[in-house]
């Protein structure tokens, strides 16, 4: 048996230290924050929940079998999200793909001759990735599978804005609706499952993924892991072109093997001790890759009670000019009774921090007032009276993201989802060999887009390998 250290407590983090304590190896988790989770946690405040940055997840298969593996499927309830989406003149609840294309049909009859030209396409997307992620036979996957990958071929390097250009005007409402779906300029090839996850596959914690977080805590306890909390990693320790540890609050600890379930970036740049075993061209290349883009969130605690908040919202998430969710229309004991508690999420521009003056703290606070002022005026367009409801408020930008989970610019997803700036050469491949012996990267950072899905890819691997 093997002594691993795992820098990180994200899910990545989290489910390879139970696999891996599971099987008998002695594993120790470091976590730079008072909590665990990473992206998937959450937290109170005046007795509200939020959930931290993620909401929800697709790939439920993969999801739901390390709940098996780990014997937790009994303790982890989830459930289904739906959502309604706005955009102009549309305003519908995107329940089936088949709804959804009629009802833009019906909403914009002068287009109807370009949608049924592009759902041709799209369809061979939708049903080729549906077969693959939510197939219920062998015989479905494969066929699924083997559709999937003649699409990725066709379309993996070309952008989705480039894809929908070639059915619609640069100008026209439905070029901005449908480049909207997903993050900014994500490869065609990923559309197909933005879709599948939307219709077919969208899930969240009933109780919260803080609840998670600590269900996977204790279970990685009970199997003999241990979890250091308030404890960043200083630095990666080599030996003989070999990771032999890590340094933590000036105390060395020896280990076998690192799993690095945190930051890609920051794991090269600034943690590994000793950078001459990358090469230039490869540091070269880690410093200049585009990440994902990040989130404003607000979290809201409103006196709104989750009956009358439901009948506002129609759904359980909406989507529009902002994305709203509300964990306690999921379940009501995650607010005060006859309350509601509310997150409002957009994706920050790249160029987000032009709005204030860089580490000058005062700016930094008026531009969060600025931001949580128009979330105020946009959630209010769809909830009356929203301003006068509220009983708490706080608002999470980027580089609240980047403190609480070391994230390069609080990068939500790992690397960017365009595929003309891609890390990776494979945009599905899950990469956790590093250049340094016994040092492997067991986050959403081993593949390309990462996500909920990534970092159990990377995280499986990286406890198959030892």
């Amino acid at each position: 048996m093997k002594k691993v250290i795992i820098i990180g407590s994200g899910i990545g983090g989290l489910v390879a230290g139970n696999l891996l304590a599971k099987k008998g190896h002695k594993v120790t988790i470091f976590e730079s924050h008072f909590m665990p989770g990473g992206y998937t946690s959450g937290f109170w405040r005046n007795g509200f929940y939020f959930n931290s940055g993620t909401v929800s997840f697709g790939g439920s298969h993969q999801f739901f079998k390390v709940l098996k593996d780990l014997d937790l499927d009994k303790k982890i309830e989830c459930q289904r999200l739906k959502f309604r989406f706005l955009h102009k003149n549309l305003d519908c609840i995107l329940d089936t793909y088949e709804n959804f294309k009629n009802k833009l049909i019906d909403t914009y009859p002068q287009e109807k001759d370009n949608l049924e030209i592009f759902f041709k396409e799209l369809d061979k997307i939708y049903y080729a990735f549906k077969s693959l992620l939510v197939g219920k036979s062998i015989f479905k996957k494969i066929w699924g599978a083997i559709k999937a990958l003649f699409i990725f071929k066709k379309y993996a390097n070309i952008t989705i804005n480039e894809f929908i250009e070639k059915f619609f005007k640069k100008d026209s409402d439905l070029y901005y609706l449908f480049t909207n779906f997903g993050y900014p300029e994500m490869s065609a090839a990923y559309f197909g499952g933005a879709l599948v996850c939307i219709f077919d596959d969208y899930w969240t914690i009933k109780n919260g993924f803080e609840f998670l977080a600590n269900t996977l805590v204790d279970n990685f306890k009970q199997n003999g892991g241990e979890l250091k909390l308030n404890s960043y990693v200083d630095k990666i320790l080599t030996k003989d072109s070999a990771a032999v540890g890590v340094m933590s609050k000036n105390q060395k600890f020896d280990a076998d093997v690192v799993i690095a379930a945190c930051d890609y970036k920051n794991t090269f740049l600034n943690l590994l001790d000793n950078k001459d075993l990358i090469s230039q061209d490869l540091l070269k290349k880690i410093e200049k890759a585009q990440i994902s883009e990040s989130f404003f969130t607000g979290y809201f605690g409103l006196s709104i009670p989750n009956d009358l908040l439901k009948k506002y919202l129609k759904c359980d998430w909406l989507n529009g000019e902002i994305s709203i969710f509300s964990p306690s229309i999921i379940n009501t004991k995650l607010a005060p009774e006859n309350k509601s508690c509310l997150m409002v999420q957009e994706l920050a521009p790249k160029d987000w921090k032009k709005d204030f003056i860089e580490n000058n703290r005062e700016s930094y606070l008026e531009f969060k007032e600025k931001i949580k002022n128009e979330f105020i005026e946009k959630a209010s367009k769809i909830i009356p009276d929203f301003k006068n409801s509220i009983k708490f408020v706080d608002i999470a930008t980027p580089a609240t993201y980047q403190r609480y989970t070391h994230n390069t610019e609080g990068a939500s997803c790992s690397w960017s989802w365009n595929p003309k700036k891609k890390f990776y050469k494979k945009l599905m491949s899950t990469n956790i060999e590093t250049p340094v012996k016994n040092l492997y990267i067991g986050s959403c950072w081993a593949n390309q887009v990462g996500g909920i899905p990534g970092a159990l890819n990377a995280a499986y691997k990286c406890a198959k390998k030892i």
